[in-house]
């Protein structure tokens, strides 16, 4: 039985394009961490979120590991998840498919223009899931998409 998990949409400021460009080799992301340890980034990403969602945010990006097509994380309590990226619609989407994970899905994150300078992102999960499997990992994925966007919608493009 198929699940659907979406994000809400977020604002991005910075341009479709350039937002696909990041996101479409996985390799981008390196900045995500460095940036972490800059005083500078640290008070810009506090003044964007709550104390207790940063602490959230830096306990997910310690265990981010990626190279251009590949990404995983610990995800608590599901465990450590890896997907793959599998297709590229160029400045539009960027879809992903579950390589290590306890439960197979996909992942698509969707980009639109806002202005020439900014983007929304909405990010969709797809899982086959049987009503046990469901009523267990629910509520963390509802939560993981969402926190997922979050992050992706604050890192510098």
């Amino acid at each position: 039985m198929s699940s659907s998990f979406e994000s809400q949409i977020k604002q991005v400021a910075a341009p479709q394009e350039r937002v696909y460009a990041k996101l479409s080799d996985l390799n981008n992301l390196a900045s995500i961490k460095e940036r972490m340890n800059d005083p500078a980034a640290r008070e810009r990403i506090k003044a964007q979120i709550p104390e207790e969602k940063l602490k959230e945010v830096e306990k997910h990006l310690e265990s981010l590991e990626f190279d251009a097509d590949t990404v995983s994380l610990n995800v608590p309590p599901v465990g450590k998840m890896a997907i793959k990226i599998i297709e590229r619609e160029p400045s539009k989407c960027v879809k992903f498919e579950s390589t290590s994970s306890p439960i197979h899905f996909n992942l698509w994150v969707q980009m639109l223009p806002v202005t020439d300078e900014t983007s929304k992102m909405r990010l969709t999960i797809k899982a086959d899931l049987n009503p046990f499997i469901k009523a267990m990992v629910e509520k963390p994925l509802r939560e993981g998409v969402d926190k997922l966007a979050d992050m992706l919608s604050m890192i510098p493009y």
